[in-house]
């Protein structure tokens, strides 16, 4: 399938432009924030609950602005190391659309953070680029980043949590006016084939095990313990400095024998990590009568200080 056209785009997704037009033209709001209200909204519909957009589109003003601003609530929670605290805080949304909450949303926190990042730079980069330039500063100039194209400038990005985004200049697609023509956006394997795990990296899907010291774990008992109860193909890889002695990470057990103390588990997805942690920040699992705790994989604080 060939991409779609610039037009196809815009008439595909004609409600959600309305919506996102109404949000920085006539309500003002931020351009970055509005462009995490919409990529909110598009994870929610592709997670579940549909007709989000069909839903909204017929409201009156004040219902949008409601509606936009429980999609706030909804991304900072995302956002937040600490679960909500009540279920009564997105009250429109949920009268809407039965089952969504703060807390079930944080539940799939990763899941959420990976397809918010999947709907910036698959759609919203691509069929809002001439509202956003109606409302960015075009004195400045864009900045050219090898093998992308040119690019509006979003305050607000890149995101501590969901990332940069590259917005192409409507006016400077390859040096063509598309305003004049009707060539495609190229981008991988187009528009509608892409999925909701397409910007997922390998740190998004993994996470890092600690063990008791003096009770050694091997990768294989790491491997068995978390494909017997999260399915055959979950896990990628189990990563630990088991030859290192001098590490840190490598205390020597009773028998002699060498121990990491913790590990890299790498996952299929981002699911299986929502799926491990069910919204907890640790959990804690046992085989072979040893004790093993998971949490989220951080590159800046794990990374640096456990695996160079």
């Amino acid at each position: 399938m060939s991409p779609p056209t610039l037009a196809q785009l815009h008439t595909y997704h004609a409600q959600e432009r309305v919506i996102f037009s109404k949000l920085v033209l006539q309500f003002s709001r931020s351009p970055s924030e509005s462009l995490l209200v919409m990529a909110t909204w598009f994870w929610l519909e592709n997670f579940g609950f549909e007709d989000i957009f069909a839903t909204i589109f017929p409201l009156p003003d004040r219902f949008i602005a409601s509606f936009a601003n429980e999609a706030v609530s909804c991304f900072r929670c995302i956002e937040s190391f600490d679960p909500p605290n009540g279920f009564d805080q997105i009250p429109l949304t949920s009268q809407y659309q039965n089952h969504i909450s703060l807390p079930m949303i944080y539940k799939h926190r990763y899941t959420a953070i990976a397809g918010i990042k999947t709907f910036l730079n698959t759609i919203c980069s691509r069929i809002f680029s001439d509202i956003l330039a109606q409302v960015l500063p075009y004195s400045s100039p864009p900045y050219f980043v090898p093998g992308f194209h040119p690019s509006l400038i979003i305050p607000g990005f890149p995101h501590p949590t969901f990332g940069n985004i590259n917005v192409m200049r409507p006016d400077l697609v390859d040096g063509v006016n598309t305003s004049n023509n009707n060539n495609s956006f190229l981008f991988l394997k187009g528009l509608w084939e892409w999925n909701d795990h397409s910007m997922e990296s390998e740190n998004d899907r993994t996470m890092f095990i600690t063990f008791s010291r003096g009770f050694h774990v091997s990768q294989a008992e790491v491997k068995e313990l978390f494909t017997n109860i999260f399915g055959e193909k979950c896990v990628v890889g189990v990563y630990m400095r088991e030859d290192w002695v001098s590490s840190p990470n490598i205390v020597a057990c009773n028998n002699d024998q060498q121990q990491s103390l913790f590990a890299k588990l790498v996952l299929d997805s981002v699911v299986t990590v929502d799926r491990i942690l069910e919204g907890e920040k640790l959990q804690k699992f046992r085989i072979n009568g040893k004790h093993i705790w998971a949490r989220k994989y951080n590159e800046k604080k794990d990374g640096r200080t456990c695996f160079t």
